[in-house]
Parts: C-alpha cells; sequence; structure tokens
C-alpha cells in the first residue's frame, strides 16, 4: 500500500509541472515520500517542500521547479545487487546524462550514486528524471 501511495504522489508532482503550477499538495503521506522528496531536493528537482501535521493524515505542499519530465515509483518489489545498480539505471533511464534511480539499503534510502559510493543494494522505490 505504501508503493501506491508514492506512486499517486509523483505522479501529482507530475501533472502539477506540466501544468506549469508552482505548487503540488500532496495527500496521504508517509516516511518514505519524505526521504524521495529530500533525494529529490538535493538533486535539484524540486525547490522545497513542508510537512503539515505529520501526526494525522498529513500534507505535504512542495514547490517545484519546473524541471521533472517524468518520475514512478515500482509497485513490484525489485532486489539489485551493489554490482547492478548501474546496468539498471542504463536500462530504466533515457539518457546516462540525467536521472536518478532511488533505492531502499540497509543504510536508508539512497539515490543510484550514493548506493554506489557506499557499496550497498537494496529494493529499487522508483526513479525520476
Amino acid at each position: 500500500m505504501g508503493r501506491r501511495i508514492l506512486n499517486d504522489a509523483l505522479r501529482t508532482m507530475v501533472n502539477a509541472d506540466r501544468r506549469g503550477k508552482a505548487t503540488a499538495l500532496l495527500q496521504p503521506i508517509s516516511g518514505v515520500m519524505v526521504s524521495f522528496l529530500n533525494i529529490m531536493k538535493h538533486r535539484g528537482y524540486i525547490k522545497n517542500f513542508e510537512v503539515v501535521d505529520p501526526h494525522r493524515v498529513g500534507k505535504i505542499n512542495v514547490e517545484l521547479h519546473g524541471r521533472i519530465k517524468d518520475c514512478k515509483a515500482l509497485t513490484y518489489r525489485q532486489d539489485l545487487r551493489a554490482k547492478e545498480i548501474e546496468q539498471y539505471r542504463v536500462r530504466m533511464l533515457p539518457t546516462r546524462q540525467w536521472g536518478y534511480v532511488v533505492i531502499t539499503t540497509p543504510n536508508g534510502v539512497l539515490d543510484h550514486e550514493e548506493a554506489i559510493r557506499q557499496n550497498v543494494g537494496g529494493q529499487v522505490l522508483g526513479y525520476f528524471h
């Protein structure tokens, strides 16, 4: 169920970005979604986000940058070893120049570059470019 929530939120952001809106309101929220958004913010795909009322259903207000072409959460669990991450990235992303695969690892939720640097594998959450 958590991956469905993440996928719905990411699709909401993509649709708002394509319509030229400056913000997107995401609800319900999860901890994985906050980690995913932190990676997107760190990589410059969104400006900022604010979690509102995290103790109940919660909402996240995301300020968009206008850089998101596509982002998806995978609804099936796919395990990757550290050696397989680069092959998976080449297969899933449209080019080698931009985009990130987000992986949940024993060290937390990381993008593919951090996972390769730390030499850890895990399960693929999704990707954005």
